[in-house]
């Protein structure tokens, strides 16, 4: 197994263990069994377990940055009033797969539902990420589509609450495909509706 190979399959496998079990359950011996390799093995490509996590957020907030970027959305402030309700739509279906198909964003959005409640840290990078953040997001997007503080804060928690809930619901359900097409239904229905009475 290559150097590279084997570094990142420490990350998915460490990754995967933390998603599962939790953060704090996982050992480093633990992680080296997943990937097939002795522990002092694992400690050439990471300096420790929170040497792991650290490249696991650095991946992730790079994975974030890059999918903001291909689905033309602004990831940076003053950029909302080029956001047109088409974009919302598109972005927001695919940032619903983003959290529950792609298996690495997955994986840390459960290690994150798993976490917040006991470590400080994941629960404010659980904000950041699925909570509040996409919420404050969505906020400064119709406030920058020129609706009022009030009625952006109304339809951005109309809009995002129910994709909120069916992140639980994904996982829980044995019909993913499913809960998909129902996240893609609510979707289409509010930016169809939002656009009627944008006319």
């Amino acid at each position: 197994m290559k150097q590279e190979d084997t570094k990142q399959r420490i990350l998915s496998e460490s990754l995967r263990l933390f998603s599962e079990k939790g953060y704090d359950a996982v050992s480093v011996a633990e992680i080296a069994t997943a990937v097939g390799i002795k522990a002092p093995s694992l400690y050439k490509h990471y300096k420790s377990k929170r040497d792991i996590f650290d490249s696991i957020l650095k991946k992730m907030s790079e994975a974030d940055s890059n999918f903001a970027d291909e689905n033309d959305m602004p990831n940076i402030d003053g950029g909302y009033e080029r956001v047109m309700i088409e974009s919302i739509r598109s972005f927001s279906i695919d940032m619903f797969k983003h959290w529950t198909c792609d298996e690495f964003s997955a994986r840390f959005r459960r290690m994150l539902s798993l976490e917040r409640f006991k470590n400080p840290e994941m629960a404010e990078l659980y904000k950041n990420y699925i909570s509040s953040g996409p919420l404050d997001y969505m906020i400064d997007v119709f406030v920058g589509m020129n609706y009022s503080l009030d009625s952006a804060k109304q339809l951005a928690l109309s809009f995002y609450a129910p994709m909120y809930l069916l992140y639980t619901v994904y996982d829980e359900s044995e019909n993913k495909e499913e809960i998909i097409l129902l996240a893609e239904k609510h979707i289409n229905n509010f930016i169809d509706n939002l656009k009627e009475k944008s006319q």
